[in-house]
């Protein structure tokens, strides 16, 4: 797993390590006598022990057999993946495409009560118009080189707007203003996409706030990210999608969000703000 800047992402893999270390310790094994035993390098083992690599199944199996704790093995492996789901490049997750990746934030959104996103980069999916997703997907899939699936993956993530018409989900979202200077697309797709904004901000189901750019700051502008019933939080990195569910860095997002919250503007002074973008598009 590569390098993380989630410390609660770093925190498990040290975990699921010191696990190993201490199954081979038990057994009475060197380093070098387990390397032995599975065969491979001993630096492999190094790296495993330190963090440094993440172990693949095979790997956990063939330790796991030469500590002779085989009856370990199944829950040392089901603790390696969730380790491994903390932290994903978005070259893995979309190796095959962007589709299944929406399809997994439908059912984030699906089973949220609350959900609440700060975006300082891009409009947020269930707020997107069609010519706008396709815009952005485009953009994402050139620049990571992944499989075009974008008509499908369009698809998949309008979906997600039923939310704000069904049930009893709550959105909670913060934008910053430069979301809204930020042209996607063409200067149609941009137009139509803040028109849509104004659609959506009287909606029972939505609370939008727009953070101008004249705010005084008591939190500097962040990378995008979602908190679901504060349970778990999603951090999108340039590289990678970050899954939180420590507590303790929960209710650092949740902090942050109530402080970002104190900086926004609403109602008519965020229609104010999204007319004024409008306009700027000429």
């Amino acid at each position: 797993m590569p390098a993380s800047s989630s410390s609660s992402a770093q925190a498990a893999r040290e975990a699921l390590a010191k696990r190993l270390q201490h199954l081979r310790q038990d057994a009475g094994l060197t380093g070098k006598e387990l390397s032995s035993w599975c065969g491979w390098h001993p630096a492999k083992t190094s790296r495993i022990q330190k963090g440094e690599a993440a172990p693949s199944d095979a790997d956990i199996r063939a330790w796991c057999a030469a500590c002779g704790a085989e009856d370990q093995t199944e829950d040392l492996i089901a603790t390696a993946r969730v380790v491994d789901s903390m932290y994903v490049e978005w070259r893995r997750i979309h190796k095959n495409g962007m589709r299944k990746v929406q399809e997994d934030f439908y059912s984030l959104h699906e089973q949220a009560a609350v959900c609440r996103v700060y975006c300082s980069n891009a409009v947020p999916g269930f707020f997107q118009t069609a010519d706008f997703a396709t815009a952005l997907m485009q953009s994402i899939t050139a620049f990571q080189g992944t499989p075009d699936d974008v008509a499908e993956a369009v698809a998949a993530r309008l979906a997600r707007s039923r939310f704000l018409h069904e049930g009893s989900h709550r959105f909670v979202v913060l934008l910053e203003e430069s979301v809204l200077r930020s042209r996607i697309g063409d200067r149609e797709t941009m137009a139509n996409q803040l028109r849509h904004l104004l659609d959506v901000l009287p909606l029972p189901s939505v609370s939008l706030g727009v953070i101008p750019f004249t705010a005084q700051r008591v939190i500097w502008p962040l990378e995008a990210f979602y908190v679901f019933d504060d349970a778990h939080a999603v951090v999108e990195t340039l590289t990678a999608e970050i899954n939180i569910r420590q507590p303790r860095e929960i209710a650092d997002y949740r902090k942050a969000f109530a402080e970002l919250a104190k900086m926004a503007v609403y109602g008519d002074h965020a229609r104010a703000l999204i007319n004024s973008a409008i306009n700027t598009l000429g």
